[in-house]
C-alpha cells in the first residue's frame, strides 16, 4: 500500500527556499506569481496493515517538524 505526506511550513514561518523560487520565477520571465511556499512530499510503501494512527505517529516523530511545519495524510 502506499501513503503520501504532504510537508508544508506553517503560516507565518520564513520560507527562505520559496522565496528563492519566487525570484527565480521572476528573473526566467514568469509574472503573476504573488507568492511560492515551498515543501516536500514523502512517499511510504507499507503493508496493509500500517493503521492511519501508526502513520500519524511517524508524522509527529520524525516526518515533520510539528512545531513550524503541518503535514497532510493521504492514502494512495
Amino acid at each position: 500500500m502506499k501513503t503520501r505526506v504532504y510537508v508544508t511550513l506553517k503560516g507565518g514561518v520564513l520560507d527562505p527556499q520559496g522565496k528563492a523560487i519566487h525570484h527565480a520565477l521572476g528573473s526566467l520571465g514568469f509574472s503573476g506569481v504573488n507568492d511560492v511556499r515551498a515543501g516536500k512530499l514523502i512517499e511510504l510503501d507499507h503493508d496493509d496493515g500500517v493503521t492511519d494512527a501508526e502513520i500519524e505517529a511517524m508524522c509527529k516523530k520524525l516526518l515533520a517538524n510539528t512545531v513550524i511545519e503541518n503535514f497532510r495524510i493521504e492514502r494512495a
